[in-house]
C-alpha cells in the first residue's frame, strides 16, 4: 500500500516542499529510505520504528522503501522523523492515507514516540503560507515560532500517539495564537546604557553617526581607553527592530537551532561578538552541511570584531563579499546556500602589538617593523569597506574621577530614530533601509554636495589618495551627519567631519 506525508526542509533560511512516498509491498522485513537522504535522514529508520513499536502501534513486517520527494534535493533534517512515520503507518492501515494530505508534518522522534524540536520551523511556516494546507503538526517548543507568520494554522503535538489521533479525527488540537505586538512590547529594558561611558565624546559622536546611518565603524586605541565598552552600547541606540526584520533574524536562528523554545521571535538587534580564534566557516557560515556563521547570526544587528587584527587573515577577508552585498553564498559540488548578512561591523584595535604607540603617558615598546607588521594585518580593500576609523585614546585620570554622568542612551537613540526616519522617507520604494546601503547611483542621487562642500572633499580625496569606494563612504557618512541636523543638501562642515572619521586614510599615528 502506498501513502505519500507532506513536509519539507531548510537550505538556508528557504523551505523546500518534501513529499516522503511510503510504500509497504510483499517480501523481506526491510526498511529503506532513498531520495538523497543524508546521516540523519539515514539513521531515521531506527526512530521510526521504535518509536511506532513503543506507542503500541504494528510496525508492518514488511518491505518498506521511503521515498523523500524531489530525489535531487540533499535532506539532512530529523524533522523528517514525524512525517515518515505518519506515511508508515498509513500505508499499514492505522491512519486515514487522505487525512496526510491535508497536513504537512515535521519533527524529530524519540525512541519512546516523544516529539522532539526541529530546526527550520519557522522558514517552513512562510513557506507553507504558497503549499495549501490546512495546518503546520510541529513539536510544541516550535509552535510559537511558527505560529508568528499568522497565516497558517500551527497545531502542537508532544507525543505520536497524539499526532495519530488527530490524523484520524479522535482528537482536536487548537492551533497556537501569537500576536507579534505583545513580543516587542517588553522590550525597552536594556542592559547597559551610554551614560556609564566617560569621556570619549569625539568617538560616541561617532558611535552615533554609525548608529544613524547603520555605518561600520573601526576603533583604535590604547588597551582600557573603552573601545569594548563602547562598542557593546551601540545597540542601544539602534532603532528597534521591524516585524520584517525579526522574521529575518529570527529565521537565522531558527534554521541553526539557537532559538530559545520559549521565544516566538528575535525582537533585539542581535550583538554577535566571537572570539579572534574563530575560523573561517564558524565566522562567514559552512560546514559540511552549511550552517549559518556569526555574520549570519548578526543579521540586522552588530558584529562585534575586538581585537581585528589577531583574527585570521582568510577570515577577515572573507567579510568583504558579504559586508558590500548583505549577504553570504556558500557553495558546494551538490548545492548553493544563501544566508543572509546585512551587518553593522564594529571593530577595535591597538595601534600596535603592545598598545601604547603614540600614547603620551606610557612608552611603546614595539620596534618599527613590529608595528608595521601589526598594521599590514588588516587589508587595505578591508579598511576600504569600514567607513568610519576613529582614534579612542586613553581617558585621563582627573576625568575618571568626575562622577558627572554621560548623555544617556535614550537621547541619542531619538536623535538617531529621527535621522533614520528621514533615511525611511528618502528611500521609499527603494530596497535600502539605511545610508551605509547606498549604491554608487542613489549616492549621485541623495548625497548633492554644496559647491564649497565638493571642492573640499575633492582636495581631501587628492591629498589623502582616496580610493573611488572611500571617495563615496565619505559622501554617505555626510549625507548621515546632515541627516542628524535634518538638513536637505550635505553642507562644508558635514564633509569635513566626515573626513575626519577616516583615520586611516589620513595616516594618524594610531593608526
Amino acid at each position: 500500500m502506498l501513502a505519500i506525508a507532506r513536509s519539507g526542509v531548510a537550505l538556508g533560511v528557504e523551505a523546500f516542499p518534501v513529499a516522503v512516498e511510503t510504500d509497504v509491498a510483499q517480501g523481506l522485513p526491510a526498511f529503506t529510505v532513498v531520495g538523497l537522504a543524508e546521516g540523519a535522514v539515514r539513521e531515521s529508520r531506527e526512530r521510526v520504528k521504535s518509536a511506532i513499536k513503543n506507542c503500541g502501534y504494528p510496525f508492518p513486517t514488511r518491505k518498506i522503501t521511503v521515498n523523500l520527494a524531489p530525489a535531487d534535493l540533499k535532506k539532512d533534517a530529523a524533522g523528517l522523523d514525524l512525517p515518515m512515520a505518519a506515511a508508515v503507518l498509513a500505508a499499514g492501515g492505522v491512519v486515514p492515507p487522505e487525512a496526510l494530505d491535508r497536513y504537512c508534518l515535521v519533527g524529530e522522534l524519540s525512541l519512546d514516540g516523544s516529539v522532539k524540536p526541529a530546526r527550520g520551523v519557522l522558514p517552513l511556516a512562510m513557506a507553507a503560507r504558497k503549499w495549501q494546507v490546512d495546518g503546520l503538526v510541529v513539536p510544541a517548543p516550535n509552535a510559537r515560532e511558527g505560529a508568528v507568520v499568522g497565516e497558517v494554522p500551527i497545531f502542537p503535538v508532544e507525543h505520536l500517539s497524539q499526532v495519530v489521533d488527530f490524523l484520524r479525527g479522535a482528537a482536536a488540537i487548537a492551533p497556537v495564537q501569537v500576536d507579534p505586538a505583545t513580543l516587542f512590547s517588553d522590550d525597552g529594558r536594556e542592559d547597559c546604557d551610554f551614560q556609564d561611558v566617560v569621556g570619549q565624546e569625539h568617538a560616541k559622536r561617532a558611535i552615533e553617526v554609525a548608529a544613524a546611518g547603520g555605518h561600520n565603524i573601526l576603533m583604535v586605541g590604547p588597551p582600557g581607553s573603552g573601545k569594548t565598552m563602547l562598542a557593546r552600547r551601540l545597540p542601544t541606540i539602534l532603532p528597534p527592530l521591524a516585524f520584517t526584520e525579526a522574521l529575518e533574524t529570527t529565521s537565522v536562528y531558527s534554521v541553526a537551532g539557537l532559538l530559545d523554545p520559549h521565544q516566538a521571535l528575535v525582537t533585539r538587534r542581535p550583538f554577535r561578538a566571537p572570539h579572534h580564534t574563530i575560523s573561517d566557516a564558524g565566522l562567514i557560515g559552512g560546514g559540511t552541511h552549511p550552517r549559518p556563521g556569526e555574520v549570519s547570526l548578526a543579521h540586522n544587528g552588530v558584529l562585534f570584531l575586538d581585537e581585528l587584527p589577531e583574527f585570521r587573515k582568510n577570515a577577515l577577508e572573507s567579510l568583504r563579499q558579504p559586508l558590500e552585498d548583505g549577504f553570504v553564498t556558500i557553495s558546494r559540488v551538490s548545492q548553493t546556500l544563501t544566508f543572509p548578512a546585512r551587518v553593522t561591523l564594529v571593530c577595535s584595535q591597538n595601534p600596535c602589538p603592545c598598545g601604547y604607540y603614540g600614547d603620551p603617558q606610557r612608552p611603546c615598546t614595539c620596534h618599527p617593523r613590529e608595528v608595521h607588521r601589526y598594521r599590514r594585518r588588516i587589508s587595505g580593500p578591508l579598511l576600504d569597506r569600514i567607513d568610519i576609523q576613529i582614534e579612542v585614546p586613553a581617558v585621563p585620570y582627573r576625568d575618571l574621577a568626575r562622577s558627572r554622568r554621560g548623555e544617556p542612551s535614550a537621547e541619542i537613540r531619538r536623535r538617531v530614530l529621527a535621522a533614520r526616519e528621514r533615511q525611511h522617507r528618502r528611500f521609499a520604494g527603494l530596497p535600502l533601509h539605511c545610508n551605509a546601503q547606498m549604491g554608487a547611483r542613489e549616492v549621485r542621487r541623495f548625497c548633492r554636495l554644496e559647491t564649497e562642500a565638493l571642492s573640499f572633499l575633492e582636495e581631501a580625496s587628492r591629498r589623502l589618495h582616496l580610493s573611488a569606494r572611500a571617495f563615496h563612504r565619505i559622501q554617505k557618512i555626510a549625507r548621515t551627519i546632515a541627516d542628524l541636523e535634518a538638513a536637505p543638501d550635505i553642507r562644508l562642515p558635514h564633509v569635513a567631519e566626515a573626513v575626519q572619521y577616516r583615520s586611516l586614510d589620513r595616516g594618524d599615528g594610531a593608526a
